[in-house]
């Protein structure tokens, strides 16, 4: 299966899965056509391939209703030519040769209320917050790309630690993420591998809100979790499996290139082993070297909206290659739709077969 047969799969779908679809999901495509001068078909069948496929590309939109996210696919932009970067791959371990935190309790600072450490990892404080309680785990192994199951979970786990610490220490401070930003292409500033934690007051942030009010608005309108139908959704059409009892998604609206959703009911042992077989789905088999995992929680305090059957939400997606400088956001991106190159029947495919 790949995303240009989404109509036709869609169709397919036995009643009720056809019906949480159609809560959720509206899917179109159509075709894209353009006239290429001949002094200009050697350069695109070089670059491209077939020159049909150019001429006529079939592009598949998929809007998800609910939320408000919508994604364009064509396989063909994964052809683009590119511009090769300042800097690539082997800069990272030339970097981390000459590492800041190579001693961490000498160069890094520490919060009010101590730091938390195990086999794998120590909290700091971030020297540039972004919020007021916002802490780093710095991971024991320095290169990012070099993590292992157990090393992720220990990483969680102390992630985890920090966010009951802080929230301790300011009962105000009680909306917590979680993020990995993982080398440059993903906005890390350090190439040492970390995860970064925080906690907001008054509200969660922004988009996090935003869909803990969205969920809301579908029990509200279908009675049922909007998480349920939109995991079974995802089953319906082979992109989800479960590992344990968290599941693994590939999404069907993806913000760029591969992203996976992991939905499980705690922050522990097993949800981050589900990160982790993403994650080494994404660099054994996709051959990501950069990533983006954003983790979306309920607060663990009451809050004056409603949190209930809001899951543990985590976010993958690629942010391309280490070297090149074309950037993988723009001006859709930010302002308008998503726009995709990679298919998420493929990216599942790769999923289960590196989770065995």
């Amino acid at each position: 299966m790949v995303i240009t047969e989404l109509p036709s799969l869609v169709d397919a779908l036995p009643t009720q899965a056809r019906v949480l679809f159609d809560r959720i999901y509206r899917v179109a495509s159509a075709d894209g056509r353009l006239r290429a001068p001949t002094e200009m078909v050697p350069w695109i069948e070089r670059t491209f391939g077939a020159l049909a496929d150019v001429e006529t590309q079939r592009i598949v939109r998929v809007s998800n209703v609910v939320t408000g996210e919508g994604t364009l696919f064509n396989e063909l932009r994964a052809r683009r030519p590119v511009r090769g970067g300042m800097r690539d791959a082997d800069d990272m371990a030339a970097q981390l040769r000459d590492d800041p935190w190579a001693e961490p309790l000498k160069g890094t600072p520490e919060d009010l209320f101590g730091r938390r450490s195990n086999a794998y990892g120590l909290t700091a404080a971030n020297v540039a917050k972004y919020d007021a309680a916002h802490s780093i785990v710095m991971f024991t192994e320095p290169d990012p790309l070099a993590f292992t199951r157990e090393s992720v979970i220990g990483q969680f786990e102390l992630a985890g630690e920090w966010l009951r610490a802080a929230h301790e220490e300011d009962p105000e401070a009680r909306y917590p993420y979680v993020m990995w930003n993982c080398l440059w292409r993903a906005g890390g500033s350090i190439v040492h591998g970390h995860a970064q934690m925080s906690l907001a007051r008054d509200r969660h942030y922004a988009k996090i809100e935003r869909l803990r009010s969205d969920a809301e608005r579908y029990r509200a309108t279908y009675g049922s979790s909007y998480f349920d139908d939109f995991i079974a959704t995802h089953e319906a059409l082979g992109l989800a499996h479960r590992v344990g009892g968290v599941s693994v998604l590939a999404h069907l609206t993806p913000l760029k290139e591969k992203e996976c959703v992991v939905i499980g009911d705690a922050f522990d042992a097993g949800f981050a082993g589900a990160v982790h077989g993403v994650l080494a789905s994404f660099r054994d088999s996709l051959s990501v070297r950069s990533f983006n995992v954003g983790v979306l929680m309920p607060p663990p305090a009451e809050s004056t909206e409603s949190w209930a059957g809001f899951p543990l939400v985590a976010r993958i997606v690629d942010r391309g290659s280490l070297d090149t400088r074309t950037s993988d956001f723009g001006g859709m991106e930010l302002f308008a739709e998503s726009v995709v190159a990679a298919d998420p029947f493929a990216v599942h495919q790769a999923l289960v077969e590196v989770s065995g």
